[in-house]
Parts: C-alpha cells; structure tokens; sequence
C-alpha cells in the first residue's frame, strides 16, 4: 500500500501515512549517521566507529572525546546541516515551480549569496558572512521574483529568469575576484567550490538555529505546497492564496540557501540532486521535504568523504566532488525533460 490514512478521536487529527516513505526515511538517516561517523573518524589520528559513537554519547577516553567534540564535529556538523539545508531549500523551490530543474543554484539564488560573502571576503569582513549571504540571496531572488512578474509569476518564468540572474551574480563574483588582492582571491576561491575544510564552531551553531526555525516554517507551509502541485488555477479555487504562497516558499528556501551558502558555501548541485534522489526513493508525485533534507546531508557528507579518500594527503574540497556527480544528473534530468 502506498498510503494509510488515519483519524483519532482525541486530539482531533486526521492524515495520510506513507510507509514508503517512512522506510526511505529511516534508510537515508542510517546511511547519513554511518557517513557523519566516518567522517569524525578520518584525520591524522584515525578513529574507529565504535570510539566515534562513544565520544558522541559522552563515554569513552577524555582525549578522544576531546578530539571528537571540539576538533572533528564541527566540520561534520556543518556538513550535515548545509546538506540538509540545501536538500530542503531544493525541494521547496522545485515543487514551488513543478520544475526538477529549479534549485537555487540554478536560478540565482546562491550565487546571489555568493557573490555577497565574496565581496565581504574581498573587503576583509569576517564576522558577518551568514548575514552578507542572507541579504544577497534575498536581493537576487527578489529581482527573479520581480523581473518573472507579469500576469502573476508562474513556475517557468522564475526558472527562466533565475538563470539570467545567476550569470549577472557570477559575472559580478568574478569580477570581484579579478580586482582583489591575492590572498582574498585564495580565500575566496577557497570557499567558492563548496568547502568544510576548517569548518568551528562558528559556522555550525548559526547554522543550527537557522535550521531550528526554517526547517518548522518549511513544513508548516507544506499543505500551500501541495496545492501548487496541482497548478495555479486549481490551487486558486481550492483557496490557495498562490502568489502570497509563492512568495512566502521562496523566501523560506532564500534563508535556507543563504545559511548554508555562508557556513559552507555554495555546494554545487546538491539542491538540484537530493530532492530528486529523495522523490523517485519515495515514489511521490513531488519531492518530499523531509527525505530531501536528509538525502542532501547524506550526499554532502558522503562526497566530503570521497573528497577526502580520493588523493592521499590532499582535501579536496567537497562541491569538487557533488560537481563531477551532478553534472550527469542535470544533464539526464534535461533529456527526461526533452522526452517528456
């Protein structure tokens, strides 16, 4: 069976259950733990899963708990939370436009954000990148919504005029990149592909409490998702306020971007892949938010760890890796599209 609904008398609450759904759920945390352990458990100092679960559940060796909790878990903690962030924020903006190509790094979004921690990078401002990355991502998906406005944005407007957008913003990056001295320019580069080299603690608690907050906005505006699913015209009888909801779904997925761009930065493809991993697991008509959340932790996490293993000595950073798996993604998701 695909669904069970239910319905209890006391508290009065009625809903559809999807086993699958569950299972696929409870699947990808599994493989997203076994992935957040080994990656603790990588380093000059190897540890073993079974020392890295005790270090996590406060027993175990002092030392190496110490190397645990205040050396090693931040970095994975801060890929966890930016994969979940941008697997969300993808499925939000997809199911929004009914488009598997519309993920924020497709249309605008996190270059928006980019190109502001760039420019704060490049002006010497340490301290304010998640709030910089905020307010670039707000500013580019403001001009897409503004620019895609006429008779009421649609889906494939924004997707259209999103892609324009992101070029204005990597035009503009690089040339930020260009006029820059050379160690902003390292420095900038450096987070340019999508980096958790270094990541503290710093990176990983605002990170944190953003998610606190989005991620409950993200599913309480899930009925609005649903009924967007079924078109604007059909959306609006069924009471569906589609331009207010639109907005509001944009601007949810805007600070989910943001965050997660400004702690680890802009890690390509994952929020075009992880919902459309999480939706053909789950065999649902859209991408399921809470499964894509946990599918982009895994794929960040899983390709930190390849970027780590595949040259011996050498870190890669983590969007080197999601860019070389994303890339035939996008490119079968466009020729399913053509075929459709």
């Amino acid at each position: 069976m695909n669904r069970v609904t239910f319905r209890l008398a006391v508290p009065p609450v009625s809903g559809v259950l999807r086993p699958r759904l569950i299972v696929v759920c409870v699947a990808v945390t599994a493989v997203t733990f076994l992935a957040f352990c080994l990656g603790i458990g990588l380093g000059e100092f190897p540890l073993s899963l079974g020392e890295v679960i005790q270090s996590l559940l406060g027993t175990g060796d002092q030392g190496i708990a110490f190397v645990v909790r205040e050396l090693r878990l931040p970095r994975a903690l801060t890929g966890l939370l930016a994969g979940a962030a941008f697997g969300l924020s993808g499925a939000l903006f997809q199911a929004m436009t009914r488009n598997p190509l519309a993920s924020p790094d497709m249309i605008g979004v996190t270059q928006g954000a980019g190109v502001a921690v760039v420019a704060g990078l490049v002006l010497g401002v340490g301290s304010g990148l998640p709030v910089l990355g905020f307010a670039g991502a707000v500013a580019a998906a403001l001009l897409t919504y503004l620019l895609a406005w006429g008779r009421g944005s649609t889906g494939y407007r924004i997707v259209l005029v999103g892609i324009g957008v992101s070029w204005i913003c990597t035009s503009a990056t690089e040339y930020l990149m260009v006029t820059s001295g050379d160690f902003q320019a390292q420095q900038a580069l450096g987070w340019l592909f999508g980096n958790l080299n270094g990541r503290s603690w710093s990176h990983a608690v605002p990170l944190a409490l953003a998610l606190a907050v989005l991620l409950p906005a993200a599913l309480l505006l899930g009925r609005w998702t649903r009924a967007l699913q079924l078109g604007d015209e059909v959306a609006t009888v069924l009471g569906t306020p589609v331009q207010a909801a639109r907005l509001a779904l944009l601007l949810t997925g805007v600070a989910l971007v943001a965050f997660a761009t400004a702690a680890a930065g802009p890690i390509a493809f994952v929020a075009l892949g992880a919902p459309q991993i999480a939706q053909r697991l789950a065999r649902t008509a859209w991408p399921p938010p809470v499964a894509s959340a946990l599918a982009g932790a895994g794929v960040v996490l899983a390709a930190d760890l390849v970027a780590r293993l595949l040259i011996p000595d050498v870190e890669l950073p983590v969007g080197v890796v999601t860019g070389v798996l994303g890339a035939p993604l996008l490119l079968w998701l466009l020729a399913r599209g053509r075929r459709t």
